[in-house]
């Protein structure tokens, strides 16, 4: 058994569990199937000469039929898409075929800003036009979203639809110029996320969140790193609700980790894992150390210092594993090693030394990891049953190959995970191996209801009583595995969790549209350059004047009392139209969608 070390003394570390030892064995009887095929790429086949269809399914992907015919069998390039977006002409709703789906398509064009944006509500029957002009477009979480250039000068703006496109509006950001990008990084039913790169070649820019509709935008993180390839380090914590990590390029040149709890209201440095020492080398501000745990993400994959980004899955509550560096900054070390949280990042913990790939199975009961071999093989697959505080390895073939992957059922309740690569052979020709080994035979006993504990999540640090717990407006209590029991979740396993609700506090707010939360309180404050508290809108073919206190509860949040800002109140004032299209296509659009004019500002390309 190979128990996590002192970063700085390579000691191994205590709490053994009784029986078990940290001598590295690989005698563990567990089954392995081996797969070899001989095979090498056709360097004669070239995906440009691949034909390209659109095809739709009303059988849930029995059957497929082709209805390239329905858009002119035109296509466009998959780069006019948006990274977040299905990457392709085309993108869908997933919903019961008995429904009005909504499909949109795009006919290809020479440049981006000439698509044309088509919808279909009839699964591929008939399609009408929603916009010309288009620059790109997408889906994410419940929000359909379309950019659009109204002439060569001026920025893109960018609509939003929260009801599957029966309603567009134009999204309310700060003003951008031309040179300037924007990237959605994540969202879902309630909420999006939008980056908005700054003027020039800063590789930073400025996060903002929505409301629920995709419509109000709200400043969220400054100075958020957005490298030259157009890649985030954005990652949405998925084992406990609300928490999002990300890294910022701040003022003196140097990359460091921070991590909201509150999707995105506040911010803050990750804690320094309790088993690893900072070094000498740690720049201090004053009387501090500037000692903190920092995660290398798709910025560091794209340099080949990481095989993977952080790691976490729903069904295995408060479980994170990523690549990391403690110290100063990210940019302060090349040397990643992997660490571990259970509480869903609020804490740390060093837990292998060096880049690894991993994966969770057993919905969080089993974690596995291969060492990163650069131009090495591999033969040695590490496992753990206590969330990575002790390891053990086993010796899974004879014969080493070059590791290719690492790969498991889709989502984490398989006692399976497969090694794949290849041996070179004499001819030339690799030879492509599959191991896959099972863990059943060495975990043998299923859970029962003493392997299980009650954990309040986002308790881990101190606080007032009453409101330890207290995020997005209620608490969650989950029972989750104890790291002492050795057994099997199994498939059948479901997250099981209890929620009670909270009384507000300002942390259940986001700061409104033209404000921003004070770096020495906690309140939100007016933008100086907004001159007044009143902002004219256009929202559903009305223009709207909204009146605000500066705060709007975060979405989904469920608190109730406490405190109560003075909410924004809408009133109507006058109907506005949208601009029409240079040149109004033939089809009809689908009754009810309408397009809005905001009078305020957007965000550009």
């Amino acid at each position: 058994m190979e128990a996590p070390r002192d970063f700085t003394e390579g000691e191994s570390a205590s709490g053994n569990r009784p029986g078990e030892s940290h001598h590295t064995s690989s005698s563990a009887s567990i089954p392995c199937r081996v797969e070899v095929r001989r095979g090498q790429l056709d360097p004669h086949v070239s995906p440009l000469s691949l034909s390209l269809s659109l095809s739709d399914s009303t059988d849930y992907g029995k059957s497929f039929h082709d209805i390239s015919h329905r858009i002119n069998n035109t296509f466009i390039k998959e780069e006019f898409g948006v990274s977040v977006g299905p990457g392709s002409s085309v993108t869908r709703w997933s919903c019961p075929v008995t429904e009005s789906c909504f499909l949109v398509a795009a006919v290809e064009a020479d440049e981006r800003g000439d698509l044309v944006l088509k919808g279909t509500r009839d699964l591929g029957k008939s399609f009408a036009t929603i916009h010309e002009d288009i620059y790109s477009f997408g889906y994410i979480g419940a929000f359909l979203f379309f950019s659009v250039m109204e002439d060569s000068r001026s920025p893109r703006v960018m609509y939003f639809s929260s009801d599957q496109g029966d309603t567009f509006s134009r999204a309310l950001l700060p003003s951008a110029s031309t040179e300037q990008f924007y990237s959605i990084l994540d969202g879902d039913v309630d909420m999006l996320f939008m980056h908005v790169d700054n003027p020039g070649d800063t590789y930073f820019g400025t996060m903002y969140t929505s409301d629920d509709r995709g419509i109000l935008f709200s400043r969220s993180l400054e100075r958020h790193l957005f490298d030259g390839h157009r890649k985030s380090d954005f990652t949405n914590i998925t084992s406990l609700r609300g928490v999002y990590l990300t890294n910022k390029l701040d003022e003196d040149g140097r990359i460091r980790s921070v991590i909201s709890f509150n999707r995105g209201g506040m911010w803050r440095q990750l804690n320094k894992p309790e088993n690893v020492d900072c070094g000498e080398q740690i720049k201090k501000v004053w009387y501090m150390e500037c000692c903190n745990l920092h995660i290398h993400g798709e910025h560091s994959r794209n340099n080949m210092i990481v095989p993977m980004l952080a790691l976490s899955e729903p069904s295995a509550i408060g479980l994170v594993i990523a690549h990391g560096t403690v110290g100063d900054s990210l940019s302060s070390s090349q040397h990643p090693d992997v660490f571990v949280s259970s509480d869903g990042g609020y804490s740390w913990r060093g837990t292998l030394r060096g880049p690894h790939h991993y994966s969770i199975l057993d919905s969080g009961g089993l974690v596995v990891a291969v060492e990163a071999q650069r131009g090495g093989q591999v033969r040695t697959i590490k496992f753990s049953t206590d969330e990575g505080q002790c390891w053990k390895s086993y010796n899974f073939t004879e014969q080493p190959f070059f590791f290719a992957g690492l790969a498991s059922e889709p989502g984490t309740k398989a006692m399976n995970v497969s090694v794949w690569g290849f041996r070179p052979e004499e001819d030339g020709q690799p030879m492509w191996v599959t191991v896959t080994i099972d863990f059943q035979s060495l975990i043998t006993r299923e859970c029962n209801k003493r392997d299980y504990e009650e954990w309040l999540a986002h308790s881990t640090e101190g606080g007032d009583a009453g409101r330890k717990g207290c995020v997005l407006g209620v608490k969650e209590t989950y029972r989750r595995l104890k790291k002492q029991s050795v057994c099997r979740n199994g498939k059948g396993f479901a997250v099981s969790k209890k929620q009670s609700p909270c009384l507000c506090t300002r942390d259940d707010y986001l700061c409104d549209y033209s404000y921003y939360r004070h770096t020495n309180t906690s309140e939100c404050v007016r933008q100086p350059n907004a001159a007044n508290k009143t902002l004219e809108v256009c929202l559903d073919g009305e223009e709207d004047e909204l009146l605000t206190a500066g705060y709007r509860k975060v979405p989904s949040d469920k608190c109730e009392g406490g405190f109560t800002p003075q909410l924004a109140v809408q009133t109507v004032v006058r109907p506005c139209g949208a601009k029409p299209s240079p040149s109004p296509p033939p089809e009809p659009a689908p009754p009810g969608t309408v397009f809005d004019t905001p009078v305020s500002g957007f965000v550009g390309p």
